[in-house]
């Protein structure tokens, strides 16, 4: 297999570099500043034990590649709301022997949120979902950094929306040789729905700053609460955290890598980098469709949806809002919405 990695920004960039220290066949897809730094000094990869250049192919669309080959596996690794972009642009690509991506390819959606895997269904026919649990950071053109060690993530993996084939076997293989356990499961959307309520505290961290504190672990705990009790009224089965825990174990622990301070999830990246968007919309927002949906009130998701928003679009700095502040504009949200 070629793994074609469309958005190596952290996680995608983390799953290629491993991939290709393995012996894989990687392209990277990457554009701007990121794009050219990988072109010109390779993908500066930042681990446990130490930091790994990998000169691969860099290409900002399927044109450069020519004809995809038969074996060639797509891995979605943008934020959501590119998703769009990137599956109208490699859907139709020409495949080896006729027909296109979207028709003969798998493509898998390495993303937080649920959203992409049904936005990629609609045009691709061999979708299949991952829960990212890959602790990694990219502010830095050309620098990506994972601290997880002994392994660097645990990625479960399976078809969507349910079902185990030989792909997807083939894909955990070559997953477990690259420092990652790779799971295959046959509801790998129950593992992404407990992964989201954990996202719901990234626009908390990106506007506030981390939950390391006991107001902020509070605010968190009840946004979450918020989360699952919108799950339990949707009947949509997730992981508990007890299940979660006894998988993973001390199998992700992080490091501290020289020259690497500490940063943020990935939200907080996305301000730090001044994006401009945020994908907010997709984890927040998510619980706030579903509420809606669904007839339970969603005020403190709406809020964290609506302030990540804002700091995207105006470029504010990350973890700028007090969290006493924060924890004021929910409660205020609470009552309004108790009204």
């Amino acid at each position: 297999m070629r793994y074609i990695i469309i958005g190596a920004g952290a996680v995608g960039g983390t799953v290629g570099g491993r991939l290709a220290e393995a012996g894989q066949d990687v392209v990277l897809v990457a554009r701007g500043a990121h794009a050219a730094a990988l072109r010109e000094d390779g993908l500066r990869l930042r681990v446990p034990e130490g930091e790994l250049t990998h000169r691969l192919p860099v290409v900002a669309g399927p044109a450069e590649l020519g004809v995809l080959r038969a074996d060639d596996v797509l891995v979605l690794a943008v934020k959501t709301q590119d998703s769009e972009a990137a599956l109208h642009t490699w859907g139709p690509a020409s495949v080896e022997g006729g027909g296109t991506a979207a028709e003969r390819l798998p493509l898998v959606c390495a993303q937080n949120g649920v959203e992409s895997q049904r936005l990629a269904l609609r045009r691709f026919r061999h979708v299949y979902g991952v829960c990212v649990w890959l602790p990694s950071t990219h502010v830095e053109p050309g620098v990506v950094s994972a601290a997880g060690a002994p392994l660097t993530g645990i990625l479960h993996l399976g078809r969507y929306p349910h079902g185990t084939d030989d792909t997807a076997r083939q894909m955990a293989a070559d997953l477990e040789k690259a420092h990652f356990e790779a799971p295959v499961v046959e509801d790998v959307a129950r593992w992404q729905y407990a992964k989201l309520l954990s996202n719901l505290g990234n626009a908390l961290e990106a506007v506030s700053g981390p939950a390391d504190d006991p107001e902020a672990q509070a605010l968190f705990a009840r946004v979450r609460a918020e989360g699952a009790a919108v799950l339990d009224a949707a009947g949509i089965a997730h992981v508990s955290p007890e299940e979660q825990r006894a998988v993973r174990g001390d199998k992700v622990t992080l490091m501290p890598l020289d020259g690497v301070p500490r940063g943020g999830g990935s939200s907080w990246q996305s301000l730090s980098r001044g994006a401009g968007t945020i994908e907010a919309d997709y984890l927040n927002g998510e619980i706030a469709l579903l509420g809606r949906l669904h007839g339970v009130p969603t005020p403190l998701n709406e809020l964290l949806q609506r302030l990540a928003n804002e700091f995207a679009r105006e470029r504010r700095e990350p973890a700028s809002l007090p969290v006493a502040e924060l924890t004021r504009l929910a409660d205020e949200a609470v009552a309004r919405a108790d009204r």
